[in-house]
């Protein structure tokens, strides 16, 4: 689902950008005079009479349709900003459901000691786990000079079965995104 989301703000970001990218560029082409005389000469106003007439002479309906669009766009725009400012780690993690009440977990508590869990790594130079439900998305900073198979090695047989025994789950879904940068520790040795 937050793939979808991310997918759809890319897109509709995009789109706006193009669409502004390419008024911008006609809106410069006008002013540099790129068009003929003629049709769009570049030291006329862009409100014309044309247009100052168009707004004139049409029915008062025509203003309450520009409220309503500019409404409908202030809308949009912030739901986009609260959507971009919510966050899935602060919502506590549910771990059982009964007719004896409900277990959760706070999200950032399981998120601190999962980052201290892979931290153990000496291949792993940071890391910053979220957890979205039971999925952990891990962002990671490794040195480049280990090899990954450590990595794989250390999220596979400690990192991973800890938040499942945690969790109290088979298995968590988890997808760890690794950028690599030189260690800040000259002496450090990886087996």
């Amino acid at each position: 689902m937050n793939r979808r989301i991310r997918g759809v703000n890319r897109l509709g970001l995009a789109l706006v950008g193009l669409v502004l990218t390419v008024l911008g560029g006609l809106a410069l082409a006008r002013g540099l005079g790129a068009y003929s005389q003629d049709w769009a000469a570049a030291r006329t106003p862009i409100v014309d009479a044309n247009v100052r007439d168009f707004f004139a002479h049409t029915s008062p309906w025509i203003w309450w349709a520009v409220a309503a669009a500019g409404i409908v766009v202030a809308l949009l725009g912030l739901r986009w900003l609260l959507a971009q400012a919510r966050r899935d780690a602060r919502r506590p993690v549910r771990l059982e459901s009964g007719p004896a009440g409900v277990t959760e977990v706070s999200a950032d508590g399981m998120a601190h000691a999962l980052a201290a869990d892979v931290e153990s790594s000496p291949v792993v130079l940071s890391a910053q786990p979220r957890l979205a439900g039971a999925e952990a998305r891990l962002n990671l900073v490794a040195d480049e000079a280990a090899p990954m198979e450590e990595l794989t090695r250390h999220l596979s047989t400690t990192v991973l079965p800890h938040l499942a025994d945690a969790l109290d789950r088979d298995r968590v879904p988890a997808l760890a995104r690794v950028s690599l940068e030189p260690s800040s520790a000259p002496h450090r040795v990886v087996r």
